[in-house]
């Protein structure tokens, strides 16, 4: 399996910018792509299908799923249809609710029968899985993708959720568990630990891969050569008057000097002696 570092779990490429799907179907690592109306408007795609089809002649048959936009159950099923026929490889995302919060299990259903691929998308409870499986018992092999990502932007751990998904969807081995939406490259490494089947991964995390392992000290040197050499770039510069400056050096040699005895009474401070040090002003 092409799968980076021994891990077992599947990398899937998401986006819409048809130049990085051609470029990400040249590694091995990448065996998927998925895409979703929001990825595809911004990324400036006018004509959904024209968009879809040189997608697809881009992958060489690896997996790719592209999601309905209707909000009406019927017309859903419709769209699901039709992207269906675009390709073996073709996988229809659906939602797992329309925009009213209505469960889209039947229509889930109804394409299971019709032996339609589906990836059910936007889960983020355990209830929404065990249905969401339920529905799926009779399609041909299908995606469950959760949004562990979106779980962990409120603040809650997903690595519990997705292990009690991965247990909800043993019995259905037809099935596989999808970790979407990761916010960072450790989330790649809980994924394959939990034992999903899936990740999808945008180009920016894509581009952190080499850094999975990296020895920290090597890292922070790394850091701080990017911060100097950025500040040299930008050529930033600080304007200090010289006479700050030389008392500032004063002040330092005063306060390192032993005390100076200026009577038989008293010892001179630091800042006494700083001040006796004399500045020539410009």
């Amino acid at each position: 399996m092409n799968t980076p570092y021994g891990m077992k779990i599947k990398i899937f490429a998401d986006g819409a910018d048809l130049a990085s799907i051609q470029k990400l179907a040249e590694n091995a690592w990448i065996q998927g792509f998925t895409t979703n109306p929001t990825l595809m408007r911004q990324a400036g795609v006018s004509n959904y299908e024209a968009f879809a089809r040189e997608a697809i002649a881009l992958v060489g048959g690896r997996p790719i799923s592209f999601e309905v936009f209707s909000d009406d159950f019927k017309e859903m099923e419709q769209q699901a249809l039709h992207i269906a026929s675009w390709g073996e490889n073709v996988f229809v995302k659906i939602p797992v609710t329309n925009t009213k919060g209505e469960s889209a299990d039947q229509l889930i259903k109804s394409l299971a029968s019709q032996r339609v691929k589906m990836n059910v998308t936007a889960l983020m409870t355990l209830g929404q899985v065990k249905a969401t499986a339920a529905a799926l018992a009779g399609a041909p092999m299908s995606y469950v993708s959760v949004f562990a990502g979106r779980i962990a932007d409120t603040g809650r751990n997903p690595v519990p959720l997705m292990t009690e998904a991965m247990k909800i969807l043993r019995p259905y081995p037809h099935l596989q568990l999808i970790w979407a939406s990761p916010r960072e490259l450790l989330n790649l490494i809980q994924a394959d630990n939990t034992g999903c089947h899936v990740i999808t991964v945008t180009q920016d995390l894509l581009k952190k891969l080499p850094f999975l392992g990296k020895d920290l000290d090597e890292f922070s040197l790394d850091t701080v050569r990017m911060f100097y050499n950025d500040a040299l770039t930008a050529g930033f510069t600080l304007e200090m008057k010289a006479t700050e400056s030389i008392h500032n050096l004063a002040s330092t040699l005063a306060l390192e000097a032993p005390p100076v005895t200026t009577n038989s009474n008293h010892v001179a401070t630091g800042d006494e002696v700083a001040d006796l040090v004399p500045v020539n002003e410009a």
